[in-house]
């Protein structure tokens, strides 16, 4: 192992040995310094931890050792791990820090270069290692290792999962992998079980929006829908509305892919699409349960959605994810999965459809007068026009980003008389909106409020939800 001008060596080494390291060291003069055994892994333990490898060198890759016990993990403390082999510290200390970071997922890529590792925080990936001198293959197995997948399978991507703990905190994650043209690319996410659900009030709600919140937890019968992309927010708001609509006269059940909280007095169940158990099939099994209410992790095929429906008819309240741009784009995808208008206008109760906006950094935020442009999306939707904004700028405190954790907008939406009549017409989504929803109430409307308060940015708000107007 070169460090600096010195070569660390274990028992044995060779003049051989000496010749080819000072060969790739660009033919400089090495001293050769012999260690023991234990002394050589623990310099080797502190290269690897300190980050003193070098760009561009084509060392031999060393010969690390998985822990003895390595297997699916039962529950390890990250605080606790007593692993010395390199490879097992560099993956606890990625994990560490992505958990102590607050991040949602951690990336880790192995390119022609060698690994890159980033990981996901408050919606955008940060870089948090990239180094050529890391063994990729023995990263990637023991993060596989530690999930219970398969090694020796490298041509086919697999899931599995890792539960941890970190200073008493349970820590769910979910591992992917995906062959790549250079190794196999692993994607966890991460789950802080420990939080536990969030306050209605935590999650930017209006009273007015509770209001609404409440009214659909307590109707009889009905979907309720939540849309949104990825990472928008959308199981957090199911839970909070089941959290809502958990009586001890009412039975729960849900059908969920993963199951992310355990909800005291409500039945969870797991999807397993390999064996049969998708959300269509695990739908028709809780309508023999006898539940009062339902959710169903995602409505994504025809199937799922007729079932959805069907029980809705026969008298049970359904709670379920979709993938809409908005509230009233919700009856589109209904009808593009096949749901006929006049069933839609039966059974559709609500759709909330939400985004999650950066919080900008209020150490750092500069205050600018707008320009017409800027005024020009505020008149455009019938807002008050603000004197100033602020714009994100970046410091110590928000790691240079300008922003610092994040807000959820809602546009909730209750399927009225004159709405309901509309859908079973087959309106247009245009005629919907204007029937079901004022500016100020859609998303850009209600960001456009917050970047009024100086919560957060206009380039944020124009970035996720963006002046469709």
């Amino acid at each position: 192992m070169l460090d600096g001008s010195r070569l660390v060596a274990g028992p044995g080494a060779t003049v051989v040995g000496l010749r080819e390291a000072e060969r790739r060291a660009g033919g400089r003069t090495l001293e050769l310094v012999e260690q023991t055994q234990a002394g050589f892994e623990a310099a080797l333990s502190r290269f690897y931890e300190s980050g003193e490898g070098r760009q561009g060198e084509t060392e031999a890759e060393p010969s690390f050792d998985l822990e003895a016990s390595a297997g699916p993990a039962a529950g390890r403390d990250l605080l606790e791990e007593s692993g010395d082999a390199p490879v097992i510290k560099l993956v606890n200390q990625l994990l560490r820090r992505a958990v102590s970071s607050g991040a949602s997922d951690l990336h880790v890529e192995p390119y022609e270069g060698g690994l890159r590792v980033r990981m996901r925080i408050d919606g955008f990936l940060q870089p948090m290692m990239d180094r050529s001198d890391v063994p990729v293959r023995r990263v990637i197995s023991r993060l596989k290792v530690m999930a219970g997948l398969d090694i020796a399978e490298t041509r086919l991507p697999q899931d599995g999962r890792i539960p941890l703990r970190m200073g008493g905190r349970l820590i769910d994650t979910r591992v992917s992998s995906l062959p790549g043209n250079y190794g196999e690319r692993i994607v966890l996410r991460i789950l802080d079980r420990s939080t536990g659900l969030m306050p209605l009030k935590a999650l930017g709600l209006s009273a007015a929006q509770e209001a609404q919140l409440d009214r659909m937890s307590a109707l009889p019968n009905g979907i309720i829908l939540a849309t949104g992309p990825t990472g928008s927010g959308k199981t957090t708001t199911l839970y909070s509305l089941l959290k809502l609509a958990n009586q001890d006269e009412r039975n729960i059940v849900t059908v969920e892919d993963p199951i992310e909280y355990d909800l005291e007095g409500i039945s969870q169940s797991q999807i397993n699409a390999e064996i049969g158990m998708t959300f269509a099939a695990g739908l028709r099994a809780t309508l023999r349960q006898d539940p009062d209410v339902i959710l169903v992790g995602e409505i994504r095929d025809s199937e799922t959605a007729s079932v959805a429906a069907q029980a809705a008819l026969t008298g049970h309240l359904v709670f379920s994810s979709l993938h809409a741009n908005g509230s009233v784009g919700a009856v589109v995808r209904l009808r593009d999965l096949g749901v006929d208008n006049f069933l839609i206008a039966a059974t559709l109760r609500g759709v909330i459809a939400q985004r999650l906006l950066r919080r900008i950094c209020v150490s750092c935020r500069q205050a600018y007068a707008p320009s017409s442009a800027d005024l020009a999306h505020f008149q455009r939707h019938g807002l008050a026009v603000p004197s100033r904004l602020y714009e994100a700028v970046g410091c110590k405190a928000c790691n240079g980003s300008g922003y610092a954790g994040r807000l959820g907008i809602f546009e909730m939406v209750e399927v009225g008389e004159a709405l309901r009549e509309a859908i079973d017409r087959g309106a247009t989504e245009t005629e919907l909106k204007s029937l079901a929803l004022d500016e100020a109430e859609t998303l850009f409307g209600q960001s456009l409020g917050e970047v009024a308060s100086g919560h957060t940015s206009l380039a944020e708000a124009l970035r996720v939800v963006g002046d469709v107007a």
